[in-house]
């Protein structure tokens, strides 16, 4: 396909045309992203600071959080920046690398999840077994395929995105680029390219989503043996995890699981796992979870010492 690309910027509609909505947007979603970054960073450091860093589940709730970070910070910074503008632009190459890293770091948390999936299964299911299977060689390598699944699929949406020729008009009806609004942008038949996104975007995940459902069924009935001391300290594990699964995957499948089209209700939608989760992510694993609370404190309690220490180390002329 001849790329007759003749397009060097890109304009945003946004969220809102009106005024007032996207200054209330501005305060709400600027307070979000320091939210975001807040508890992201908090879980990262507090796991990798402990030794809880040694235990699977946290080893990939923390890859998890830092996937969080960077998939919302591709998309957040520049949404909190052009609701203040007069004027919403992106360039060409500023889009083609929104949308390449928006994917990898999407593609990156849906297989983390799927991994953290995996290991509750194997907690659950074949805990005599845990240790020998979910060793830390077993760990690196279920990250180190999730960013290898991540950039594939980062890639796959990229290629589409810039053989398209764009020859006018140049407004995005989103807030961020992706494939469905640039291909209503393009000047050539899009079915085939479509249909091409359907099966990296929609299908692949709602095969993992299918994986997750599947997984966690398992270990429903697995769990009605169980006394319920272990069978209520099994739900409390897995729940979060469900609960930020359904957060993600819920409004992912929405968009890209139908036809290459864009609705109004898209960018709603992509609020949902754009900002939300990322933001909740940290607040719904530490709610109910007693050793993420532990090495938040000890983490605090850490900072609070060392700075007393500081100041009593200081001399008293100079206080």
């Amino acid at each position: 396909m001849e790329n007759g690309n003749n397009i060097t910027e890109f304009i945003l509609l946004g969220l809102s045309q009106q005024k007032e909505v996207e200054i209330l947007c501005f305060f709400l979603f600027f307070l979000c992203y320091i939210a975001i970054l807040a508890g992201n960073l908090l879980i990262m450091i507090s796991i990798t600071c402990s030794q809880l860093i040694n235990q699977p589940m946290y080893f990939f709730l923390s890859f998890l959080s830092l996937s969080d970070l960077c998939y919302t910070s591709t998309v957040t910074p520049k949404l909190i920046i052009d609701l203040l503008a007069e004027k919403k632009t992106i360039s060409y190459n500023g889009c083609m690398t929104q949308l390449f890293t928006m994917h990898f770091f999407g593609g990156i948390e849906v297989f983390i999840l799927t991994g953290m999936a995996y290991d509750h299964y194997v907690a659950i299911c074949k805990p005599l077994h845990y240790t020998v299977i979910m060793s830390r060689r077993k760990c690196d390598a279920i990250f180190a395929a999730s960013c290898a699944g991540g950039f594939l699929h980062s890639f796959g949406q990229f290629v589409l995105a810039i053989l398209l020729p764009y020859c006018g008009p140049n407004e995005i009806d989103h807030y961020f680029c992706d494939v469905y609004p640039l291909l209503k942008l393009a000047c050539t038949d899009t079915s085939r390219i479509g249909l091409l996104v359907i099966a990296n975007s929609g299908v692949m995940g709602l095969v993992t989503f299918v994986v997750l459902l599947i997984s966690y069924a398992v270990i429903l009935y697995t769990i009605k043996s169980y006394s319920k001391e272990n069978r209520n300290k099994a739900l409390s594990t897995c729940s979060s995890h469900i609960t930020v699964v359904a957060l993600f995957f819920a409004p992912l499948l929405f968009i890209y699981i139908r036809p290459a089209t864009t609705l109004p209700e898209d960018k709603v939608f992509a609020l949902f796992y754009t900002i939300i989760a990322p933001m909740l992510s940290p607040l719904i694993y530490t709610l109910r979870n007693m050793e993420m609370k532990n090495a938040i404190k000890k983490l605090c309690s850490y900072i609070i010492g060392r700075r007393g220490n500081r100041l009593k180390n200081i001399p008293a002329s100079q206080h």
